[in-house]
């Protein structure tokens, strides 16, 4: 039996609380695959559970982790044992923070030979999420425009490469130190959100006329002002509440006055103002996997086509997970940070 290394969070609270233990693997049940871990994304869901704030999170003491890429060290039941020695990366319904861990076969994909396991790693719930927003729900048309909320993050720059890849105009909001970047990558407008004007600059960049879609990890009075931002047959596509991130007692009142703060989407108002609302959690789709997989085989076709470019900002070992955790909370990453065990 395998005896793997693990990040457990044990309670609530700060980066601190998360703890490297050992324990034991059972062995691949039917099909399932066996994978050797070489690198874990991280998310922010990862954040909000090791603060108590992620509804969806499995009870304390919990390992989370949504997505690794590794390589196939056993299969079972069921399984090709054509599978092992391949290079993987998949999405694991949690338990990602693993040295070694078993996944059903259906959540594997062999990594093209262009990338590295890093990079590998940082595509599954960025570049998912991204395709739900832009592609499945949001309808992005190489005539629209875009304004990417948070842009620098992992997410943003896939939904950044995926609207570029449309053709579609994009404009990003994130911290000025991240802008260059950012119009390196091929951002056509940087908005510096710390300006209490920021949204009267969108709407000067679009002639008053607004955007089609908007992406918006943060919440609260971000999706108020959105609204406020859309055009006629305008979308807002919200995938997370990241405003409320706080692991203090402050904590549990940031969330009530982020909750407080967000808009009432009626259908009536909607209609009204020919305006679309949608959200997207990637956590509930665990009952859609031949819609994940198709997705999954357009992203990794993009890769092939070079349009897909997933940036790895830093990648921890497994003994400075909480130094991960702290560097998201503070939002100083540019794109995907990563554990290796």
């Amino acid at each position: 039996m395998i005896t793997r290394q693990q990040l457990v969070i044990e309670r609530n609270g700060g980066p601190e609380v998360i703890r490297l233990i050992a324990s034991p693997l059972p062995p691949a049940g039917p099909q399932e695959i066996t994978v050797k871990v070489v690198a874990a994304g991280v998310n922010f869901a990862d954040i909000m559970a090791r603060q108590g704030l992620y509804p969806d999170a499995p009870p304390k003491p919990m390992v989370v982790g949504y997505e690794v890429a590794g390589d196939v060290i056993a299969v079972g039941a069921g399984v090709d044992a054509a599978w092992v020695g391949k290079r993987v990366v998949g999405l694991t319904r949690f338990g990602g923070y693993s040295s070694h861990l078993n996944v059903p076969v259906n959540q594997l994909f062999e990594i093209p030979a262009s990338l590295s396991y890093h990079e590998a790693a940082s595509i599954p719930v960025a570049y998912g999420t991204a395709y739900a927003l832009v592609v499945a729900l949001g309808g992005l048309k190489r005539h629209e425009t875009i304004l990417i909320q948070n842009a620098g993050g992992g997410v943003g720059l896939a939904i950044l490469d995926l609207a570029r890849h449309i053709g579609a105009t994009t404009i990003g909001t994130a911290s000025p130190g991240k802008h260059a970047f950012l119009k390196q990558r091929g951002l056509d407008h940087a908005v510096d959100y710390n300006q209490p004007d920021w949204a009267d600059q969108v709407l000067k960049l679009t002639d008053q006329r607004g955007v089609a879609l908007i992406t918006d990890p943060l919440g609260g009075e971000s999706w108020r002002k959105a609204g406020k931002l859309l055009r006629s047959t305008g979308r807002l596509g919200m995938f997370g509440i990241s405003a409320a991130a706080d692991s203090s007692f402050m904590g549990k009142l940031k969330l009530l006055k982020t909750a407080i703060q967000m808009p009432l989407l009626h259908p009536v108002g909607l209609m009204n103002r020919n305006h679309g609302a949608f959200g997207v959690n990637m956590g509930h789709l665990w009952h859609e996997p031949e819609m994940i997989r198709m997705w999954m085989e357009e992203i990794l076709q993009g890769v092939a086509d070079g349009w897909v470019r997933p940036h790895v900002d830093k990648v921890f070992p497994f003994e400075q997970a909480g130094q991960a955790h702290a560097h998201m909370e503070q939002r100083r990453n540019i794109g995907k940070v990563l554990l290796a065990p």
